[in-house]
């Protein structure tokens, strides 16, 4: 039986076009690439899983190739290309700051700097995890960053810039990663599935892709979670729902279909499932905001497309949006609020939701300010 390689290795970028994303990135290093202005220490910036490791890998293995493409991508014939896929490269060196962040082993790297390379034009040094450095460690390599050799670059990677001391960041060409679109996302799942031979809906490749938050790794690896879970090679929607633990959009529009209608004790009867079913009661109210909100982009043609869910479920919203009206969502969503806000302070969480709920459910019956002028008014006369 063959070794399982989890998606997040085996469908790792090799080139710049196959990086999923991040597009500004990819196309300042090809220009800098064909057009020789490389700059001899590059920080990349962004939060986890968002390809920069992955870029800085592939910014390696194409400046020291020997037969750049005419689109200026490493030709993996060459045997700069074949020693670095082979993790055989003597050129390339990757130091992870995280267990390596004391003096001596910046001392250690700096010595090795002072060496050119056997083959091939330069020596890249790939530091991960830049900000563990230790600040005594950061001050013994600022000589080497600033002042290099002409064959030495230096690529830095960290998900925290901020805790990067000024003056590295002043020697660096700082480039910032995006969180992935959800969309772009769901797209690389759906090739994926594809090219493993796995049946997968859409509303399924979407949910992974929301509860990825921006960052391609964790979709991946949720992604192998939810097929070795399926028996058929087969994800659906009511698979990932299980699997990720993520409240159906269901009991959304249910609930917020009852609490337009003033049904309280459907509301209340439909939070205690919820509840019975092992989902917090906090999460449940965040979700309810967020389905709200979704309801108030749909209200308008114009901010539709701020809506980052599949076809199917962008239509269900349409039709709910217009059931419900704007007053009723921005109280809602202003109940709801108030709800996350003091949810963790509260005594009795659960009758906290379900006091938010029961406020929410008579926003339509409240009196409004016109009706109370006009009360008023008959009173007096």
């Amino acid at each position: 039986m063959d070794n399982f390689i989890v998606s997040a290795r085996k469908y790792r970028p090799a080139a710049f076009d196959s990086v999923v994303g991040q597009s500004h990135i990819t196309t300042t290093l090809k220009n800098a690439i064909k057009n020789n202005h490389l700059a001899q220490a590059f920080l990349f910036c962004g939060p986890r899983g968002v390809g920069k490791t992955t870029n800085a890998r592939i910014l390696a293995k194409t400046i020291n190739c020997t037969n750049i493409t005419a689109d200026t991508e490493a030709c993996d014939q060459c045997e700069s290309c074949k020693s670095f896929n082979n993790n055989a490269s003597f050129n390339i060196q990757e130091l992870d700051a995280a267990s390596n962040n004391s003096v001596d082993d910046i001392r250690n790297l700096v010595e090795q700097v002072r060496y050119p390379p056997q083959y091939g034009k330069y020596k890249i040094y790939i530091i991960d995890e830049v900000h563990m450095l230790s600040t005594a460690a950061f001050n013994a390599f600022l000589k080497t960053l600033e002042e290099p050799p002409a064959y030495a670059i230096f690529i830095l990677a960290t998900t925290e810039k901020h805790k990067i001391i000024p003056t590295i960041l002043s020697r660096c060409q700082i480039f910032d990663f995006n969180r992935i679109q959800i969309k772009d996302i769901a797209d690389h799942l759906a090739g994926i599935a594809v090219k493993e031979g796995i049946a997968a809906e859409k509303e399924a490749l979407h949910l992974i892709a929301q509860k990825a938050d921006g960052a391609l790794r964790d979709a991946l690896s949720m992604f192998d979670l939810i097929v070795t879970f399926s028996s058929n090679n087969t994800i659906t929607y009511k698979c990932a729902i299980d699997n990720l633990h993520i409240l159906d959009y269901d009991y959304y529009f249910k609930i917020t279909d009852m609490l337009n209608t003033q049904d309280v004790a459907n509301t209340l009867l439909t939070f205690d499932e919820i509840l019975r079913q092992g989902f917090d009661g906090h999460n449940f109210i965040i979700g309810l905001c967020e389905h709200l909100r979704n309801l108030m982009v749909c209200k308008d043609k114009a901010t539709i497309a701020l809506l980052e869910v599949s076809d199917e479920v962008k239509k269900r919203y349409e039709q709910q949006s217009s059931a419900v009206s704007i007053s009723f969502l921005m109280s809602g969503l202003n109940i709801g609020n108030q709800c996350d806000l003091h949810y963790k302070g509260s005594k009795n969480q659960r009758l906290h939701v379900e006091l938010a709920l029961m406020k929410m459910a008579f926003i339509n019956q409240a009196i409004t300010a016109p009706d109370l002028l006009e009360d008023l008014k008959k009173k007096v006369n």
